[in-house]
């Protein structure tokens, strides 16, 4: 009987383990405190038992605020050993959904510079990192500067970046994407890196919205995390961009490594004009993967499941 229960307790210990080891690794890059798709992004990433979460970062304006904001969410949901990292300040703008933060100091950033934490965790694990980039791309233009060929130890790279064969809201012309157009000379420096990038652009992003039905159901399943996120959604409509149904921008890029088989994408070359624009050559040689469609319906339920279905919570509650 001893023996059993010694056996028992060895495979249940080897499966957490295995289980552990085969985590995907990832970094997130990300302006969270601005619109509201990174708020919704960082939650589905918490609901996600596939990733390890080495680390998240805050980039565009004033990152020191937009990390308390992670900050807060991490504490509230019990999930405070992830590191969160303030990226470079290009900006002053307070945003409404600081006022959540106000007050908080349960939990502070790591005083790591940013583009130092994500070059020596790519060349801890070459490899074996996915880094996302859901924001304008600032740090990863100091991470190319102090080291150059860095990215490309990235296992893939998944940015929310660009506008290849459609505008905002649908728009039959692309436009010039916000995370690019804010820092084009960065974004220059991430399309020519010679990194894996796959783009999760307008083309498969800006027509994925929440309800309001599925706001409300947010908002009644009263957790931790939802009530996050229902909170900031509050604060957000303050902004003069904010809409009734928000569009999920940053989702969809964490979506493309948890659900690729909602995804069509193709290989292409990509450059990046001075005005902002991404653009497609098809005669040259691909230097990445644009997504080109998604199954919209089958992705918002798959998120909303995540959402719904979670339970986190600090373990003193």
């Amino acid at each position: 009987m001893k023996k059993l229960f010694a056996l028992v307790l060895f495979l249940v210990f080897s499966s957490s383990t295995v289980s552990a080891q085969e985590k995907q690794k990832i970094i997130f890059d990300c302006d969270i405190g601005g619109d509201i798709d990174d708020a919704y992004a960082v939650a589905l990433l918490l609901s996600s038992a596939e990733f390890d979460i080495l680390g998240i970062i805050t980039d565009s304006g004033d990152t020191e605020q937009r990390a308390q904001v992670a900050c807060r969410m991490l504490y509230e949901t019990g999930r405070d050993d992830i590191p969160v990292i303030v990226g470079r300040k290009t900006g002053d703008t307070f945003e409404p959904q600081f006022n959540w933060v106000k007050g908080f100091d349960r939990l502070r950033p790591g005083n790591q510079n940013a583009a130092d934490f994500i070059i020596n965790n790519l060349r801890r694990y070459p490899g074996e990192i996915i880094l996302f980039t859901v924001g304008p791309v600032s740090n990863i233009a100091d991470v190319l500067q102090k080291d150059p060929q860095v990215l490309k130890l990235a296992k893939r790279i998944i940015s929310m970046f660009g506008s290849f064969y459609m505008g905002y809201d649908g728009g039959t012309k692309p436009d010039a994407e916000w995370n690019v157009k804010v820092d084009v000379e960065a974004a220059k420096m991430l399309v020519a890196s010679g990194a894996d990038i796959t783009y999760a652009g307008l083309d498969i992003t800006t027509f994925v919205k929440f309800s309001q039905s599925n706001l409300m159901r947010l908002h009644m399943r009263q957790s931790p995390l939802t009530n996050a996120v229902s909170g900031l959604y509050q604060l957000w409509q303050f902004m003069d961009y904010a809409a009734l149904n928000p569009t999920l921008y940053d989702v969809v890029a964490v979506g493309m490594v948890l659900w690729p088989e909602l995804f069509e994408t193709e290989r292409a070359y990509i450059s990046v004009t001075d005005e902002g624009y991404t653009v497609v050559d098809k005669n040259k040689e691909p230097n990445g993967t644009i997504g080109i469609s998604i199954d919209r319906e089958e992705f918002i339920d798959r998120v909303m499941e995540r959402l719904l279905k979670q339970n986190l919570m600090r373990k003193d509650d």
